[in-house]
């Protein structure tokens, strides 16, 4: 499975690539969601873990674009933010996020969301990409 991790803080993509390579899944990174909107158009993504708060297109409108393409709308999305408030949260679903981790987080927190999403995913008999 090949996982698209976003985040514009290269130590965060860095760690987050090592824990799940560790987990056996292949990673790309982007800084920003126009950087993975290009990522995901060309590198067979089958899920996103993306930042809430980046520059030039932050990962509500990422996750916002993504629900409006039909050739991106099944993708499973993992917003992973320092954003604690149950606004900011809401505001993450209502644009379509699968699951909502808040950072610091760990391996096994972004592993178990991940397994979370794909067992529902495939409960429900949708077709995926995953």
């Amino acid at each position: 499975m090949k996982i698209l991790i976003v985040d514009d803080d290269k130590t965060t993509r860095k760690l987050l690539s090592l824990y799940l390579k560790g987990k056996g899944y292949e990673i790309v990174t982007a800084e920003n969601g126009l950087d993975a909107l290009e990522k995901i158009g060309t590198e067979g993504i089958n899920l996103i873990v993306s930042d809430m708060n980046m520059p030039y297109m932050d990962g509500i409108e990422l996750t916002k674009t993504v629900r409006k393409d039909p050739a991106m709308s099944g993708l499973p999305i993992v917003m992973v933010t320092t954003e604690a408030d149950d606004d900011e949260k809401k505001k993450a679903f209502e644009a379509g996020v699968d699951d909502y981790l808040v950072k610091p987080t760990n391996a096994e927190q972004i592993t178990d969301a991940i397994k979370k999403i794909l067992k529902k995913m495939f409960k429900s008999g949708g077709e995926s990409n995953v």
